[in-house]
């Protein structure tokens, strides 16, 4: 079941969080600032952070998301088990993901001017299966149609109502 338009409390302090990590971007004309926050849901235990990323947060022009994925692997890939300490056996980083959520305040990228690959991309080949959204990705340098492209591969997405004028706010910031 695919779920467009929600606003639940939980993903609204999710968002919020992301935010926070869109607020530690270093703003920039040609680009938008974006946090991320992924929150693996185990069956069982309570939601857990599994990692968090903004844009231009590592080197070589990366996208909030892509740092977030990018973060987790390296933690799952050291300490596994130590996040889910309960779970025997323990989980690979491929069932994991596929108990983790994507908060991200811009729809994940479909297209990068800079030859990189998508965080769209990104989120469909970590095999996770839902991504929750602050705001659409205005057409001010390519037109977006990230969250298409995941319902397509068959991700979930969710819009969170009550927060897009602060998130698409936050991503224009350091605009002209």
């Amino acid at each position: 079941m695919s779920i467009d338009d929600i606003s639940y409390p939980e993903h609204t302090r999710h968002i919020e969080c992301a935010l926070e990590e869109a607020q530690k971007c270093e703003p920039v004309s040609t680009a938008f600032c974006v946090g991320c926050v992924l929150v693996t849901r185990w069956p069982g235990t309570i939601p857990i952070i599994l990692s968090r990323g903004y844009s231009r947060e590592l080197p070589g022009n990366t996208h909030a998301e892509a740092n977030a994925l990018s973060k987790a692997q390296s933690l799952l890939i050291s300490d596994i088990g130590a996040l889910l300490p309960n779970i025997t056996p323990p989980p690979t980083a491929e069932t994991i993901f596929a108990h983790t959520d994507v908060y991200t305040t811009l729809e994940p990228c479909s297209v990068r001017t800079s030859g990189l690959a998508p965080c769209a991309d990104a989120i469909i080949a970590s095999k996770i299966k839902r991504c929750i959204i602050g705001v659409g990705e205005p057409d001010d340098f390519v037109k977006c149609e990230g969250a298409q492209k995941l319902k397509n591969a068959g991700i979930e997405v969710i819009w969170v109502k009550g927060l897009e004028e602060k998130c698409l706010k936050e991503a224009r910031r350091g605009h002209d």
